[in-house]
């Protein structure tokens, strides 16, 4: 744990608290625990875990700096990444997990209910179903995803969920700066604009990263999502 300590630190200037290390200790553990029973995710050694799953969700820090969001929806976040540990760097936010997997969501719900975690929701739906849902439609000043689709496809499971004047952030790979000009149509019909791209290198990881940063400009129109698996088929 002293390399993440380290790391999230002089990456990120994320200072962790003796409690939050001791939260993804317990986090850490019970993945490798469930990863036995259930296909949770492909990464299976603390290491890869410390790096892949948490400095990587750390990294979403570096878009909204000394300003962290008030509630956050994650869109498709599998095992809890990157909300889970960016609710345990910010207790006080409100958090909502969307995960169509019924396995990964249980796990989500088992984590925030063994931390203790307050004001944490978990969706067992799909992307396209929640944005058509009142209480979560145009709700959130931040919307993230990652390694969930294409970013043409991102944008209409995304900006539908956020607030004018709202965030949406894609955690991208290598891809990142193609897909950010694919997706002007999508963006410019769904009421965002491109904001930033950040480009991002986490420690032993090759690949090169990007967060995606897209502003919500305007109102979404009503038709958008669209139903469940017509984005990723037609993307706009």
């Amino acid at each position: 744990m002293e390399k993440l300590i380290y790391d999230a630190l002089t990456l990120f200037g994320i200072q962790l608290t003796g409690g939050q290390v001791v939260a993804l200790i317990n986090y850490e553990r019970e993945l490798l625990d469930w990863n036995q029973k259930f296909n949770l995710t492909a990464i299976r050694d603390a290491e890869g875990i410390r790096t892949k799953h948490f400095l990587d969700s750390f990294s979403c820090v570096l878009a909204w700096k000394g300003n962290p969001p008030v509630r956050l929806i994650d869109v498709g976040t599998g095992a809890g990444f990157p909300g889970l540990p960016l609710k345990i760097l910010y207790p006080a936010m409100r958090l909502t997990l969307v995960e169509s997997v019924g396995k990964k969501a249980k796990f989500c719900r088992h984590i925030a209910d063994e931390m203790k975690m307050e004001n944490v929701e978990v969706l067992t739906a799909r992307a396209e179903e929640v944005g058509q849902i009142a209480a979560h439609r145009e709700q959130y000043d931040w919307a993230v995803a990652r390694a969930v689709a294409d970013l043409p496809v991102l944008a209409e499971y995304l900006l539908p969920l956020l607030q004018v004047n709202g965030h949406m952030l894609a955690q991208k790979g290598v891809s990142g700066p193609a897909e950010v000009h694919k997706s002007e149509t999508a963006l410019k019909m769904l009421g965002g604009q491109m904001r930033q791209l950040i480009p991002l290198t986490l420690p032993g990881v090759a690949e090169e990263r990007y967060l995606v940063v897209i502003d919500k400009v305007a109102a979404t129109p009503e038709q958008y999502p669209r139903k469940s698996g017509i984005p990723a088929k037609k993307p706009l």
